[in-house]
């Protein structure tokens, strides 16, 4: 049982810090740009209405599992004195951690700026709200977006290395 903790956690460590990137990804190449072409209310809404989306089981099991297998994954390579895993598996972590802080200094500080402009069609100022929300958000997630993919190859070459 233990043995098979030991192989699991690192494989869905793995899968789950993929989806995690994968997301950023998403918002980095297709979503924002999409956006861009949108006119001002247009983008509003449809940003607040994502942001609602997001909030979900399946968001949260990804959001908050990747940076938990991760940890999981690297105390157990610390433990059995992994070598070159453990640094593997804890730089993974720590960009992780990273795309965490991020998240939460500067995306959701503008979500909840866009929530609180109220609904689109009741924004005297679209072109001002979109303004103040969309170059530092989609600046900071391509950050999010390089940041996830780091972990992602960090997480799998410690996967490799098993």
């Amino acid at each position: 049982m233990v043995q098979a903790v030991f192989v699991a956690v690192p494989v869905l460590s793995v899968v789950l810090i993929g989806l995690f990137a994968g997301l950023f990804f998403a918002f980095s190449v297709a979503v924002m740009p999409g956006l861009r072409r949108a006119g001002d209310q247009a983008m509003i809404e449809t940003m607040q209405g994502v942001n609602v989306a997001i909030l979900n089981p399946l968001f949260a099991l990804v959001f908050l599992g990747a940076p938990v297998a991760a940890l999981v994954t690297a105390a157990r390579d610390a433990v059995v004195g992994a070598g070159m895993t453990t640094v593997w598996s804890f730089t993974a972590l720590a960009a992780l951690l990273a795309v965490i802080l991020i998240t939460f200094a500067f995306n959701i500080p503008r979500n909840n700026a866009l929530e609180a402009a109220g609904p689109a069609v009741d924004v005297a100022d679209p072109a001002a709200v979109r303004g103040a929300f969309e170059a530092v958000w989609v600046r900071w997630n391509h950050v999010r977006t390089l940041l996830s993919v780091l972990a992602l190859v960090c997480s799998a070459v410690a996967l490799a290395l098993r």
